[in-house]
């Protein structure tokens, strides 16, 4: 399967829109040249703002127009959170407006690791079941927690709990739509979920579940020490395990771009993307989300997708966790050979993949999703008996 071509082509993950960042039209020298001049430019500028922004002692500093830009971007920004966090509320939580089987569900926010607003969701089984296991789902780039009612339902039918956060950036969470200044931040505000579901829920097995970008930001966390002992396993549906830029002089200006100016957008990329699902009403259902952002990929957004590919593709053999790998051999926007490679390299005892021939991306919107549901749940309900004996 060839991934890439002529051009950087940058994925906004669940979205499934491909943006081509820099077009690889230069000679390697031209580029190394431009790489440096970049370079140098940047310190220029860093020198620049900090002799701006040295306090002068003899006249105090005044309000000026960049201040009021930015004031009138931060109140932008705050009201366009405000609208979405109305909209997160309004999506359905049930697929019927029957309870008799007394299953429930709601929404709540909590305060994230950098005391951002974290907009999430809860699924429980019936009333008196007990509860087996706790899925924590983590959504792919650009889209939102609400898109998985499904799949929630199904996992309560069989005794399983569900919870779902919106990213920083995303859904009804806090931070500019689509923006996401760092993969990490994401991994904290898991992690600040995760121990509000721990403490609800004590002695009660946790699974998570990352898809697409998502995917990259479970296994990530899952090799810190600290977490992937109160995790059962994971389960990765076409996880963003390797991209990579087209040329290596793209990888090595991405970061200084993205300290320049980390909320530019591509204006340019392609507006087309690229088929997700093979169920048509899946695909107008997503892009026709006023919560789903179809805007271009922002700088500091995409060089986060480098960076923390990157960084799996190096920590591979670290991997001990129990997990499973879903992929569609026909999936364009994440990599079904990274996901063959990650299988062959963790280090965990109990792995398995999971191929499925024609497949595209969003496995759990394809027609045979509720296959791909069952696939999960089998086995959740393995590694859960492994883990008793």
């Amino acid at each position: 399967m060839e991934m890439g071509g002529d051009e950087m082509m940058m994925t906004s993950g669940a979205t499934g829109r491909i943006v081509p960042v820099f077009r690889s039209v230069l000679s390697r020298r031209a580029l190394l040249r431009l790489a440096v001049a970049l370079h140098s430019l940047f310190l220029w500028l860093l020198l620049l703002v900090g002799r701006r922004r040295r306090p002068d002692a003899a006249s105090p500093a005044e309000p000026g127009r960049p201040g009021k830009a930015r004031s009138r971007r931060r109140a932008a920004e705050e009201e366009d959170v405000r609208r979405r966090r109305a909209l997160a509320e309004e999506v359905p939580m049930a697929e019927d407006d029957s309870d008799a089987d007394g299953r429930t569900c709601g929404t709540f926010v909590i305060a994230g690791a950098r005391r951002n607003a974290l907009f999430c969701r809860v699924w429980a089984p019936a009333v008196g079941t007990e509860t087996r296991a706790i899925l924590l789902i983590v959504h792919g780039l650009n889209e939102h927690s609400g898109r998985y009612l499904h799949f929630a339902e199904q996992l309560t039918s069989c005794g399983f709990g569900v919870y779902a956060m919106d990213w920083i950036g995303h859904g009804g969470s806090d931070g500019l739509h689509g923006y996401v200044p760092s993969l990490d931040y994401v991994i904290k505000d898991m992690e600040v979920l995760l121990d509000k579901i721990m403490l609800e829920n004590p002695d009660v097995p946790c699974f998570l579940l990352g898809h697409s970008t998502g995917g990259a930001v479970v296994l990530k966390a899952s090799l810190y020490a600290h977490i992937r002992t109160r995790l059962e396993g994971i389960i990765l549906t076409s996880p963003a395990v390797r991209v990579k830029p087209a040329h290596p002089i793209v990888g090595a200006v991405a970061p200084i771009f993205s300290l320049i100016a980390p909320k530019f957008q591509f204006k340019g990329a392609n507006k087309r993307g690229i088929p997700v699902s093979r169920d048509p009403a899946a695909l107008l259902a997503k892009y026709s989300d006023p919560l789903v952002y179809t805007g271009p990929i922002r700088v500091r957004t995409g060089h986060e997708i480098l960076r923390i590919s990157s960084y799996l593709l190096h920590n591979l053999k670290k991997v001990t966790v129990p997990f499973v790998v879903l992929h569609g051999t026909a999936d364009r926007v994440t990599d079904p050979l990274a996901s063959q490679e990650l299988y062959r390299e963790a280090a965990s005892r109990h792995k398995d993949l999971r191929l499925y021939e024609g497949f595209l991306h969003d496995l759990l919107f394809e027609p045979e999703r509720d296959e791909i549901a069952a696939d999960i749940i089998r086995w959740m309900d393995r590694t859960l008996g492994l883990q008793a004996v």
